[in-house]
């Protein structure tokens, strides 16, 4: 059984790159390395439920890729199981990128950082905009902020994996100092 993110993400050119620059030997070791990391662990679940930040990629159909950041409360991004992810979705910049994007292309990669443990986690899935859903949307809600839940994104995890830490800047919070709150709309003018 193979890594699963290697079957993503080493494409013919990942596989010739990585022969050109001498670590395709590296790369057929993780390809046959196991676990398949294609299931969210208790470890895992709990550095989801414990990040207060996260980046989501998604591309068009044209393959043109975009990235936004998404922050909350600890826990506003839920592991609804060990194989799907979901977070509720307020009023932002009014772009709709990613949910344009969503409706043309289902790949996603979120990308999760905790600077102060110098951890680094990748998640490859696909992801679905769900516009009307009580039970749901109440599950992900975040409690503590006023906002309406205008929609759920909901990922099915296809694979994962942990960075190494090299050239990693370890930040730590200063002490007495919280994330900040939720913070109003903010469209461009």
């Amino acid at each position: 059984m193979a890594r699963a993110f290697t079957k993503l993400a080493f494409s013919p050119a990942v596989k010739a790159a990585q022969a050109r620059y001498g670590a395709r030997e590296n790369g057929e070791r993780l390809e046959h390395k196991e676990p398949a990391r294609e299931r969210l662990n208790d470890d895992l679940i709990a550095f989801v439920a414990a990040a207060e930040s996260f980046f989501i990629a998604s591309a068009n159909s044209d393959g043109w890729p975009y990235m936004q950041h998404r922050g909350g409360p600890a826990g506003f991004l839920k592991a609804l199981d060990d194989r799907t992810l979901a977070f509720a979705d307020y009023a932002g910049n009014k772009h709709y990128i990613t949910v344009g994007n969503l409706a043309e292309n289902d790949r996603v990669l979120l990308f999760l950082i905790d600077y102060e443990r110098g951890r680094r986690l990748k998640i490859w899935g696909r992801a679905i905009v769900i516009d009307e859903d009580p039970a749901l949307f109440e599950r992900v809600r975040d409690p503590g902020y006023p906002a309406k839940v205008e929609r759920v994104l909901r990922i099915i995890v296809e694979a994962w994996d942990l960075n190494c830490r090299q050239h990693f800047p370890k930040l730590i919070r200063a002490q007495g100092v919280q994330a900040r709150p939720h913070s109003p709309a903010c469209v461009e003018q």
